[in-house]
């Protein structure tokens, strides 16, 4: 059975940010409308971010030095649980997730059944998708379907940042990545924890097509093994509350990964 209408005061609007003065101010007036409680992550911005978000009715956390996407989405499933917010959406603040869409997540909540709702964007196509960069897309898809066969998931995209999380499902999860392979320690955890995981298409808005990841991770080989690294090193420590196609053929040094 569907859900009763969500109270929109129970849903928090979540953005990390590093370094995004250039697209900051349209992406605050854009969100205003389907938002009423909105939290930036200001992950070390060294240009006039802070300054920014400084001049608006927002809530803002700040860190001092860099710390890594993963570390910000630590915080804010943290801190939306412990405020007592019941979903969390997430989004980028660059432009390559559009805020029109955020109804569509809460009308996802309201319809029941999931713990994380992600969004996708190669569910469906859309006339004005862009293309996606092809050496992003070849890694994109061959870890997807790496986490599927591995963990009997479904999805589509396991790298798209706008999400709705349940916070009373994830509170109890051990999330200690920093880095962009954050999403395959989540991942991993999502599937030995059985949260129920649903879908939806977003728009797919590729707007900087020479923003670098960092940290060596703009050679794309690079970056597949850091990925992989971190989906067999979770793989090993949950293993007992997976399936056990879900570590077959690992790498000997997946079990000496494991906290």
């Amino acid at each position: 059975m569907p859900e009763m209408p969500v109270d929109r005061s129970s849903i928090l609007l979540a953005i990390p940010v590093f370094n995004e003065a250039a697209t900051l101010e349209g992406v605050l007036g854009r969100v205003r409308p389907f938002a009423r409680d909105v939290l930036f992550i200001d992950d070390g911005s060294t240009d006039a971010t802070p300054d920014i978000l400084a001049r608006h009715r927002v809530n803002v956390v700040r860190h001092a030095e860099n710390r890594g996407y993963g570390r910000a989405m630590q915080e804010i499933l943290r801190l939306a649980d412990r405020d007592g917010y019941a979903w969390v959406i997430t989004m980028d603040c660059d432009e390559q997730h559009e805020p029109a869409q955020i109804p569509d997540f809460v009308r996802a909540i309201e319809a029941g059944g999931a713990d994380v709702i992600s969004g996708s964007r190669y569910l469906s196509e859309h006339a004005q998708d862009d293309a996606a960069p092809e050496a992003r897309r070849k890694v994109n898809l061959q870890i997807t379907q790496e986490l599927n066969a591995r963990l009997d998931l479904d999805l589509s995209d396991a790298f798209c940042g706008y999400k709705a999380y349940r916070t009373a499902a994830t509170r109890r999860m051990d999330l200690s990545v920093d880095g962009y392979d954050f999403p395959l320690q989540f991942w991993v955890q999502a599937a030995a924890a059985g949260l129920r995981i649903r879908e939806i298409p977003v728009r797919r808005i590729y707007k900087d097509l020479g923003r670098s990841f960092g940290g060596g991770l703009d050679d794309p080989q690079v970056r597949l093994s850091v990925y992989r690294r971190t989906m067999h090193r979770e793989i090993a420590r949950f293993r007992h509350r997976l399936s056990g196609k879900a570590s077959r053929d690992l790498p000997a040094s997946g079990g000496c990964l494991g906290g």
